[in-house]
């Protein structure tokens, strides 16, 4: 289901997801909190699942009230149908902190986008493994650390860093932009639901070093990315996002990788476009996305 209408431009949005088990009456008592606020609903998603029995909707409103007023209505709501939800401002621009190695490319087409007004974001900060990217932070304007990993020890001073500034920031979305790094199983279930990353998707796959070479072997015949939520089951998480491109006999493994990493950045810009915008809701090992 899918309604929208314009809206007065003087005041912002606000936008309120929610997700619980599937009952009658869920659309009439979030609707009707709305209405109770004097509020106008500009556009409404919602999704019954079969397999799970999950309902989500995606609510987007013009109404005369604060956050915390809407909140504040829609608590019997949530309560009497124990209902997981937030109420957020349309376009605040969501606190993320972006993790990263030795590539370049996502990097750069995230605070290019950002920096250009087309993606919602506040980067406090880029943590890196690698100092490949410093020069890129610098021309943005964004700050940039970068602690080597050279052994365990390494990595969890790493990872204590990233919660470090996960806290410090009250960071609401961590984004592996080709982080070549497996974060630890603590780290995944404490950054659960917030956590994206970006990889190369080729059929058949191709792992371990040099994969568009190996796949210039094989002749692939398209080039994928695929943006997912981090889990404890590593590249398997619930995917959000995913892009392919046909590609013939006459690529050279150098154009093969060109033609991917464009790929996994928009891939991955999309993906973080969804979720910033309150698109993207989990029902169990699969997401729900309302574009």
């Amino acid at each position: 289901m899918d309604t929208a209408s314009s809206a007065p431009a003087s005041r912002p949005q606000l936008v309120a997801t929610l997700v619980c088990a599937d009952a009658p009456g869920i659309v009439h008592a979030v609707t009707g909190a709305v209405v109770a606020l004097g509020g106008n609903i500009t556009g409404s998603r919602q999704f019954t699942s079969a397999e799970t029995g999950r309902f989500s909707m995606r609510l987007q409103v013009d109404v005369p009230a604060s956050r915390e007023e809407l909140e504040r209505e829609l608590a019997p709501v949530i309560e009497r149908f124990g209902i997981t939800a937030t109420v957020d401002t349309v376009g605040r621009p969501m606190r993320t902190l972006i993790l990263a190695s030795t590539a370049k490319h996502c990097v750069n087409d995230l605070l290019f986008h950002v920096e250009s007004g087309h993606l919602s974001l506040e980067v406090p900060l880029i943590l890196a493994n690698h100092d490949d990217n410093a020069r890129l932070a610098e021309f943005y304007g964004v700050p940039f650390e970068h602690r080597p990993i050279t052994g365990p020890a390494d990595k969890a001073a790493f990872e204590d860093r990233v919660r470090q500034v996960v806290a410090e920031h009250d960071i609401e979305l961590v984004v592996l932009a080709r982080y070549m790094r497996v974060l630890s199983p603590e780290l995944c279930e404490e950054l659960s639901g917030r956590c994206i990353n970006i990889h190369h998707s080729f059929l058949p796959g191709f792992k371990g070093a040099n994969p568009y070479r190996q796949a210039h072997r094989r002749g692939v015949k398209q080039i994928g990315a695929t943006a997912h939520f981090v889990t404890t089951d590593l590249d398997e998480g619930p995917i959000i996002e995913q892009n392919v491109m046909r590609v013939d006999h006459t690529r050279t493994p150098q154009e093969l990788m060109t033609i991917g990493q464009d790929t996994e950045s928009r891939t991955l810009r999309q993906a973080i476009a969804l979720f910033s915008e309150h698109r993207v809701l989990l029902d169990g090992s699969r997401t729900v996305v309302f574009r």
